[in-house]
């Protein structure tokens, strides 16, 4: 349940934090004795192209943002992401869009520019601002939907992609394929499962 940053040239960690320390503000009541919780277990790590933004999606189904400052690190932003918990985060080059793949077989897309640039006055790298287009993919039976209206809110921020893949996702990837930006998906099958992502 922690996330470390670590000086390698003397190999020891410069900072640490327990991500289940912030469960408490995130509790609106006493927890029953027979109530039992996912742990805030680290599943993965992505650093945005900007180099000192990172997320950790964790088994709580939360995703956490971080800004490095200095020798250490501060939280910028926390939202549940999944039902289930988050396994894959992966920022897309050049920008502060989220690609998340759960445990509940969703795969989503999370613009969290507006909340990390609150803090940041002159960012390292533009990112690039596109309007939500309504689309329909299918996969071998499996329906997705894009819309940056249909899920419910997590806290200020929605999801701007929603896909229903089905299974469990174990790696994914946002990449370009012959021009086109596309969503490359690991699950527990031998085959790699590809999502074209159109404008965002």
């Amino acid at each position: 349940m922690q996330v470390m940053l670590w000086t390698l040239p003397k190999a020891r960690p410069l900072w640490i934090t327990n991500v289940q320390e912030d469960e408490s503000e995130d509790m609106e009541g006493p927890q029953s004795p027979g109530q039992l919780l996912n742990p805030a277990l680290a599943h993965s790590i992505s650093v945005a192209s900007c180099g000192n933004i990172f997320s950790c999606g964790a088994e709580d189904g939360k995703v956490r943002i971080f800004r490095v400052v200095g020798v250490k690190c501060e939280r910028e932003l926390g939202f549940k992401a999944h039902t289930l918990g988050v396994s894959q985060v992966s920022f897309l080059p050049e920008s502060y869009l989220l690609l998340t793949g759960g445990n509940d077989g969703k795969i989503m897309l999370w613009d969290v520019s507006s909340e990390v640039q609150k803090k940041q006055k002159s960012p390292t790298k533009q990112v690039h601002k596109r309007k939500s287009k309504r689309a329909t993919y299918t996969k071998q039976g499996r329906s997705a939907s894009a819309s940056g209206t249909d899920e419910e809110e997590c806290g200020n921020i929605l999801p701007k992609l929603t896909i229903t893949h089905g299974e469990k996702v174990n790696w994914l990837l946002g990449t370009t394929l012959k021009g086109c930006q596309n969503i490359l998906v690991a699950d527990q099958t031998s085959c790699i499962s590809v999502y074209p992502l159109n404008e965002i």
